[in-house]
């Protein structure tokens, strides 16, 4: 049995049901033996932001797997594994390397060692029969505390192998949790009663926890607003009476006065960074915070309390706490100052939400995108820059997982790659993907792999004809026209076999949505190029 072959036999055995890799790699055919989907994008990086996406989508339950031939094509792959890093995205990739005599000798590159600063985990395979054991460890550090991409390496002469008679014996992985110490419970629930404007902070952890009917429910017994971040968007319904929206480098005003306000903020699967993508804590804060990673503890802001574990099991363990005391009643008062904040920012943006303006105003295509859709059967995730921006806050996400935020790294193009993926894992949604035309530029061409393999989702191009950051470099735009672009690219999703529709007026959105959709039912994928003004007024 060669290397390849058991490499196959254990993805197979940890439920993994497709891989995006591309051409050459020794697992290809090993892997579709075994009856897991091979999946072909045009770049490597678009293979790794697929992944991304299933594993997202997921909450980790489905793991998204990579893998692309030595030299170029891991180096390829590199943008998109640096954005699973940075937004803690559990994603394996095998990428194949040269042959073991020639590891780490010049001119072949050296993946270990670029790799190893954006993964967990990074290791080579150096022999055939310790594929299982290091596949082992894989899937364990991708299952268990906080998330992140394991890069193994599986040098060619590896893979091509050949074992006599080798049997593969292998138990998947189910990755491991626990509880957290009974007392950091107790002192955090006595905290938390003893504040008087106590506020969420709720990050991605609460969803791969997949703990949001526990975070609703101490919300509520307890009568404490709540807000996300960036990539936590969706871990409690922000059509909630308490829910404050995203706090991030953009922010409602709802979460930015109680953000402000609170005497104490409780950060529940929130890593905490001093990140230009979060929103700062004001000082003179009791900070108490639920992790399941140590590193996460004081790491950004000093912390009066913390309490290390999973967040469903901790959180389910301070309601059982919450209960033993007395109950806390509606707070009308704190209810009505939430939707007098909800009122505030509708009253200042609708004007733009419902603009009738030509070219068209970016916010009015978010907002007749939420107005057309099934939420409940949803999701949406936009790219980099003002899509992204306008997106987080406007958007209003009902479900867990409606909408894929993300941005500690800001790689223009990921959202297509993540949306194929998130179509993967979830092929009963109708996914949605936001983008600029700069985006578009950089991955546009995978619109075919949608297409190609049948993996019908619907993106729309916000096409201001312009990065949306000409702000920075006036004089070079003046002069040079830097940042200007051009191009017709309903044109070229027809041309690469989607269902490709042009829209130039606001009236025209809706019934475009409406035939976007009607054609990814279908199992045709779409796209709307929307002609918009550059609108950089964003809320914070």
């Amino acid at each position: 049995m060669k290397g390849a072959e058991i490499e196959a036999k254990i993805l197979k055995a940890e439920g993994i049901e497709f891989i995006t890799l591309y051409p050459d790699v020794e697992l290809i055919n090993t892997a579709a033996r075994e009856g897991i989907r091979t999946i072909m994008p045009r770049k490597e990086r678009v293979a790794a932001d697929i992944a991304n996406g299933v594993s997202r989508v997921s909450n980790g339950r489905k793991i998204g797997v990579c893998a692309m031939q030595p030299g170029a094509g891991i180096q390829n792959a590199y943008a998109g594994v640096a954005q699973a890093w940075a937004d803690s995205s559990p994603i394996l990739v095998l990428p194949d390397v040269t042959p073991r005599r020639l590891l780490r000798t010049f001119p072949c590159y050296n993946a270990y060692d670029s790799y190893r600063n954006i993964a967990k985990w990074a290791d080579t395979i150096l022999f055939a029969d310790q594929i299982p054991d290091m596949l082992r460890r894989a899937f364990t550090v991708l299952r268990s505390g906080r998330p992140g991409p394991v890069v193994l390496e599986v040098p060619e002469d590896v893979a091509r192998e050949n074992l006599d008679d080798f049997q593969v014996r292998y138990q998947p992985v189910k990755g491991w949790k626990s509880a957290a110490d009974a007392r950091d419970v107790e002192v955090a629930v006595r905290a938390l009663r003893a504040a008087k404007t106590p506020i969420i902070y709720a990050g991605q952890g609460v969803l791969y926890a997949e703990a949001w009917d526990e975070l609703t429910e101490l919300s509520e017994l307890l009568q404490i607003p709540v807000l996300t971040t960036m990539t936590g968007k969706s871990a409690f319904p922000e059509n909630h009476p308490l829910a404050l929206g995203v706090a991030a480098h953009v922010c409602t005003p709802a979460a930015k006065h109680f953000l402000a306000k609170a005497d104490l903020v409780f950060a529940v699967g929130a890593g905490l960074s001093r990140h230009w993508m979060q929103a700062p804590i004001p000082s003179g804060k009791t900070i108490l915070q639920l992790t399941n990673c140590e590193y996460d503890i004081g790491k950004g802001y000093p912390v009066d309390h913390a309490v290390l574990g999973d967040a469903k099991l901790v959180l389910r363990q301070m309601i059982d706490a919450v209960h033993e005391g007395p109950r806390t009643g509606v707070k009308e008062a704190l209810v009505e100052e939430v939707a007098g904040k909800k009122r505030e920012w509708l009253d200042e943006w609708t004007p733009l939400l419902t603009s009738g303006e030509v070219p068209i105003n970016p916010l009015r295509v978010i907002w007749d995108l939420m107005q057309t859709v099934d939420r409940e059967n949803t999701i949406v995730t936009a790219e980099s820059g003002k899509p992204r921006d306008h997106g987080s806050t406007t958007y209003e996400v009902v479900t867990p997982r409606g909408y894929l935020g993300f941005g500690h790294t800001t790689t223009l193009g990921f959202t297509l790659g993540c949306a194929m993926g998130a179509k993967l894992a979830k092929p009963e949604k109708l996914v949605v993907n936001i983008m600029g035309d700069g985006a578009f530029g950089m991955v546009g061409m995978d619109v075919e792999t949608a297409v190609r393999e049948k993996i019908p989702i619907l993106t729309i191009i916000l096409n201001n004809a312009t990065l949306s950051t000409i702000g920075g470099f006036p004089d070079a735009h003046k002069l040079y026209a830097m940042g200007a672009m051009s191009g017709n690219y309903a044109g070229v999703a027809e041309a690469l076999g989607a269902y490709g529709q042009r829209v130039e007026k606001p009236d025209e959105v809706i019934p475009a949505i409406k035939r976007a959709v009607k054609s990814v039912h279908s199992g045709r994928s779409a796209l709307i190029e929307c002609i918009t003004k550059l609108e950089t007024k964003v809320s914070r």
